[in-house]
């Protein structure tokens, strides 16, 4: 057995706790996703143009607040802003329970994407600086796997529950409990000493986002509007095109089984420090799922695209987060998660609006052509622009 130093050791106590946390945040979240519209829709009577505007509320807190987040999370001590945007995220679950009005609901849901995009940039910041430098890009690689996880059995815990016993209340019951179990687990954390964020007082654009890695950021956004418009017109796609009309559950399942598999199977190159080798195999993979989804109609093709783009973003995404902290300060990692969070987020929002107003003038067949010819063009601009750039200014 290899003789590894305690210091060096991957799998250390704070690692865990972070992966724990990660898992609850995903898990609590994802608990109520796919029951959120049907609640708005017997609780209180909101039409379909309803629920889409209360929900997106959500997802403009979080991409607003996530800048913010990194400025926080360099500037002041990592923990004490960590546990006050998670012990938040949990708390605000409990607003559900007495929101009595669609119009409250909205606020609470709004205000909630707050806390939920701090507490995923101050937590894999967090997982960052608990991990030895000669692991970090593996060890960024499998803190992935805890969110993977959160968001593949939450929804169907979620779901059986809810058929169970028909209760909304005891759902918002265990998110909140599931969320103060994270918290009180990242609560027990022992962090490094570190350096603050100097010159607090005098604020710029690199306060609250990684100009050295804009180019990174580009390419999530590109690559987060595909997911985007997969994510949220997969059902409708399905039922129209292809007359799948049960198999969304079991598409997701596949693709979050190939995002696993990628983390544990890309573990390796990311040891090596691969880190754009792994990046570059994962967004050629997921262009040919798209490719596969998009000009395969049938259930072949619908599949093996779940596995596929599964598989490449589970490669591309910690490389890609890796790159844009290879890119930073010691005292820049909060900003760094949070560039690239946001570039994820604001590529998801842009999907889902256009995704809808381009399907309704032609259609979700072509909607999803034009979802492959984009990721063509994301990849295109990681081989002739962002790779180089990256190799010549990474300061690691």
């Amino acid at each position: 057995m290899e003789n590894v130093k305690p210091q060096e050791r991957l799998w250390n106590a704070n690692y865990w706790k972070v992966m724990v946390a990660n898992f609850t945040m995903a898990f609590s979240g994802y608990l109520l996703t796919p029951l959120l519209p049907l609640y708005l829709s017997e609780q209180f009577g909101a039409t379909k143009d309803t629920i889409g505007l209360v929900l997106a509320g959500y997802i403009v807190a979080a991409l607003l607040v996530r800048p913010f987040s990194g400025y926080l999370a360099d500037s002041f001590p990592r923990k004490k802003v960590l546990l006050i945007a998670l012990l938040l995220n949990a708390v605000i679950f409990g607003g559900y329970l007495v929101a009595g009005s669609l119009l409250l609901f909205f606020i609470v849901r709004t205000l909630h994407g707050g806390p939920f995009g701090a507490s995923s940039v101050a937590n894999s910041t967090v997982a960052i600086d608990v991990l030895p430098s000669s692991r970090r890009t593996e060890g960024i690689g499998y803190y992935g796997l805890s969110n993977n996880l959160g968001t593949a059995i939450a929804p169907t815990v979620g779901v059986y529950v809810y058929t169970q016993t028909h209760s909304f209340q005891l759902l918002f019951i265990l998110a909140l409990v599931v969320a103060l179990i994270g918290f009180a687990v990242d609560a027990t954390i022992t962090l490094p000493e570190r350096q603050l964020m100097q010159d607090k007082k005098k604020l710029s654009l690199d306060r609250f986002f990684l100009v050295r890695g804009w180019l990174v950021g580009l390419n999530v956004v590109v690559f987060g509007f595909c997911y985007g418009v997969l994510s949220n017109y997969l059902a409708i796609y399905s039922k129209e095109t292809l007359g799948i009309t049960t198999g969304t559950g079991t598409y997701f399942a596949i693709l979050s089984g190939g995002l696993m598999l990628s983390r544990i199977q890309g573990g390796r190159a990311l040891r090596e420090g691969k880190i754009v080798h792994n990046a570059a195999e994962g967004i050629l993979v997921s262009t040919i799922g798209y490719l596969l989804f998009a000009t395969v109609h049938h259930p072949i093709g619908y599949y093996g695209s779940a596995l596929l783009i599964g598989l490449g973003n589970g490669h591309m995404w910690p490389s890609m987060q890796n790159m844009i902290v290879d890119l930073a300060q010691h005292n820049e990692r909060g900003t760094a998660n949070s560039t690239i969070l946001t570039g994820w987020d604001l590529g998801l929002g842009l999907g889902i609006l256009l995704g809808g107003i381009v399907a309704e003038h032609v259609g979700y067949a072509a909607a999803f052509i034009g979802v492959a010819a984009i990721h063509i063009v994301g990849v295109a601009l990681f081989f002739a622009v962002t790779r180089g750039n990256f190799e010549r200014n990474r300061l690691r």
